[in-house]
C-alpha cells in the first residue's frame, strides 16, 4: 500500500481540531484562541516530537510506522473505524478487529482523563495495563512499562516474586486461584493461537504453582470486593474496584476507591504527593 499524504495530514488536522483540551484532560486556559488542539498538544499525546508531527499535517517526512500510526491514533482518541481508516491512509493494513487489541476507546479515554486525581487503570482481558492515571501509577506503580508476557499481572504473579509485595499475603493463594481461573476461561474464550495459549503454555514450563492450579480446571472465581494493598509508602490499604468494561476490545476501566472517613481514604489522598516514582519497581525481563 502506499501512503497518501494529502490525504493523511488533512484527516489528521480535522481530527486534531475537532478535540478540545477537555476533552484529552488538558487545560483550557483563558486566553487560548485556537480552534480545537495545538499541534504541540497533539504529538505529546502521541509520544512524539511536535517537529515529527507537524511534517506529517504538512504532507512532509517519512512514512510512519505502523507502531507510530498506533500511538497517533490513540493520542487522538480515534475509534475503531477512524483508526483503521489512519493506517490505510499511511499506507499500512488495517489491524485487525476485536478483543485482544491495545486500541482504547475513545469513551473509555474520555473517562480516565475526567479521573486524574482517582487510582484508575485500562487494562485488557488479560491483565496487561495500557494506561494509568497519575494516582493509579502512585498506588500500583508504572504497570505500562513492562513488554512481552510480563505486561500481564496474572504472567508476573508467578514468574516475578516482587508482584506479589504490593498484596496481603492472607490474599496471595486467593490470588493465585484467580489468575489461573481468569486465564483458563480468556483460553477458552480466544483458543489456540491466542495470547492466552502462549501465556499458560509459557506458565505450565516455568511454574510448579501455576501447574498445581491448572491441573483443577477451576473457572469462575471472581475478585473479592474489598481489595487489600501494601503500598511501601503509605502500608495497608483496604479499596473497592469499581470496573467499566468495553465489551468491543474486552478492555476494563478499574477504579480504586475507599470508604469516605476512612483511614484508607485519607492514605489516598496521599498518592498525589507520592507521585509515580514511589514505587516503580525494576523492569521484568521479557520471557522467551
Amino acid at each position: 500500500m502506499v501512503i497518501d499524504r494529502a490525504g493523511l495530514a488533512a484527516f489528521l488536522r480535522r481530527r486534531r481540531e475537532a478535540l478540545q483540551p477537555e476533552d484529552v484532560g488538558l487545560p483550557r486556559g483563558r486566553r487560548r484562541r485556537t480552534t480545537g488542539l495545538r499541534r504541540e498538544e497533539a504529538a505529546a499525546l502521541c509520544h512524539m516530537s511536535t517537529d515529527y508531527y507537524a511534517r506529517l499535517e504538512q504532507e512532509r517526512g517519512p512514512q510512519p510506522s505502523e507502531q507510530m500510526v498506533a500511538a497517533i491514533a490513540q493520542g487522538l482518541h480515534l475509534s475503531l473505524s477512524e483508526r483503521d481508516h489512519l493506517f490505510r491512509l499511511a499506507g499500512h493494513a488495517a489491524p485487525a478487529k476485536g478483543a485482544g487489541g491495545d486500541h482504547i476507546s475513545p469513551g473509555m479515554l474520555r473517562i480516565l482523563d475526567r479521573l486524574q486525581d482517582t487510582p484508575a487503570e485500562i487494562i485488557t482481558e488479560l491483565g496487561e495495563t495500557l494506561r494509568q492515571t497519575a494516582p493509579g501509577s502512585a498506588l500500583l506503580g508504572d504497570l505500562t512499562r513492562f513488554s512481552g508476557p510480563a505486561r500481564s499481572i496474572g504472567y508476573r504473579w508467578f514468574t516475578d516474586p516482587s508482584a506479589r509485595l504490593l498484596y496481603e499475603p492472607e490474599d496471595h493463594a486467593y490470588l493465585s486461584r484467580l489468575w489461573a481461573s481468569g486465564l483458563r476461561e480468556v483460553l477458552a474464550l480466544r483458543g489456540p493461537g491466542s495470547r492466552a495459549a502462549r501465556y499458560a503454555e509459557l506458565l505450565l514450563a516455568q511454574s510448579e504453582e501455576f501447574r498445581a492450579l491448572w491441573a483443577e480446571h477451576e473457572v469462575g472465581l471472581r475478585p473479592r470486593e474489598v481489595k487489600r494493598f501494601r503500598h511501601p509508602e503509605l502500608g495497608s490499604l483496604e479499596l473497592s474496584c469499581q470496573t467499566l468494561v468495553d465489551p468491543v476490545q474486552a478492555h476494563s476501566l478499574l477504579v480504586y476507591t475507599a470508604a469516605p472517613g476512612s483511614e484508607s481514604d485519607e492514605k489516598l489522598r496521599l498518592l498525589s504527593v507520592l507521585g509515580a516514582q514511589s514505587f516503580s519497581g525494576a523492569p521484568v525481563p521479557d520471557a522467551p
